[in-house]
């Protein structure tokens, strides 16, 4: 399973249906997730705008997709964005593979510097 952090910013409707009758929002999201085969680690509230941050363990990204689609289409939230996570062990497997790799990328102009004549000539 792979991990995912969701952001999402709730429209002024929705913080004012929480005023109003607060509810636990993220056993609400665990019970999504949990539909979809995945769950729930943690739910953070940022002080400064209010957006809901969430990690969360799914299948893979066309789930996370599946995820962000199912609460977007409910008008809920203004926003919601999603990406993948990779653990320590997955960014050092993906720095063993760029630098496998790295030999048959050409960056942009290099080709042109190969045939350019050297001062001397």
């Amino acid at each position: 399973m792979s991990k995912y952090m969701f952001t999402g910013h709730y429209s002024n409707g929705s913080w004012a249906r929480l005023v109003q009758a607060s509810d636990d929002r993220a056993s609400a999201f665990d019970t999504l997730l949990r539909s979809v085969d995945g769950s729930l680690d943690v739910m953070y509230w940022s002080v400064r705008n209010g957006a809901v941050r969430a990690i969360a363990e799914l299948p893979d990204a066309m789930t996370a997709k599946a995820v962000v689609t199912a609460i977007v289409k409910t008008g809920a939230f203004t926003s919601v964005e999603v990406e993948e996570l990779l653990s320590q062990e997955q960014l050092h497997d993906t720095l063993v593979l760029a630098r496998s790799a790295e030999m048959f990328y050409e960056a942009p102009g290099q080709a042109a510097h190969a045939f350019e004549p050297s001062v001397s000539d």
